[in-house]
């Protein structure tokens, strides 16, 4: 899952960086506001999270620019701005969570949890795909029941897949999940991540589309009998 981060507080910022990439996901940084309102305008996030107080650009005026845009990218809120009378205004702008700060972080990965769930329509922290079964909480990939031990990258690329099952996920899509702007990748490391995926789930499972991306494949999913 790919999430921006709209924080000016460095300190703060960079705590949960850290924090937020131990669970899988690639998390950008921006620390000001109309950067904020680019990147989201011109690129895919699965979340953001989304300081009011920023320079050049409030958090609410980003909110309101981006839904009337019709950008759907789920927020989450974090603000040092606790009485009612705000939370209504980011509710009502569009936020789908509010937190105030400071806060727990171990509430806030909740909170995501809880909103990512909501957006995907789903109850619980699991996806399934025929005998592929993902805990995404824990990080966890049973096949037919049996547990299978994915690397980060893997499990990057197969959750995102899971979560459009018979759809092409482009090359630049995955690249998103796997790497932030910090983050440099060699040429076919996509190729070399999909290819070690195939092995542990099976090869049929993951199709190519020549020249645009891959496809889990939800049939070859049910008829799997084991990697």
């Amino acid at each position: 899952m790919r999430i921006l981060l709209v924080e000016d507080d460095h300190p703060l910022a960079r705590t949960m960086l850290g924090m937020l990439r131990e669970q899988y996901d690639t998390v950008d940084w921006i620390d000001d506001g109309d950067q904020a309102l680019s990147a989201l305008t011109n690129e895919h996030f699965d979340l953001v999270l989304l300081d009011l107080t920023l320079p050049r650009r409030d958090g609410l005026d980003i909110l309101r620019a981006i839904r009337q845009k019709g950008v759907h990218t789920p927020a989450i809120i974090l603000t040092a701005r606790g009485d009612i009378e705000e939370k209504l205004r980011g509710l009502d702008a569009g936020a789908d969570d509010y937190v105030t700060k400071p806060f727990v972080m171990a509430e806030l990965k909740a909170r995501i949890r809880a909103v990512t769930r909501r957006a995907e329509g789903k109850a619980d922290s699991s996806l399934v795909v025929g005998q592929l079964s993902l805990d995404t909480q824990h990080g966890q990939l049973r096949i037919n029941c049996e547990p299978c031990a994915l690397p980060r990258a893997e499990f990057q690329i197969l959750h995102y897949l899971m979560r459009h099952p018979d759809q092409v996920a482009t090359r630049r899509r995955l690249e998103e999940q796997l790497y932030g702007w910090d983050q440099g990748a060699e040429s076919n490391a996509l190729e070399v991540h999909v290819h070690h995926l195939r092995r542990r789930i099976g090869k049929a499972m993951i199709r190519t589309v020549r020249g645009v991306g891959y496809v889990l494949d939800s049939a070859a999913a049910s008829r799997v009998d084991g990697a």
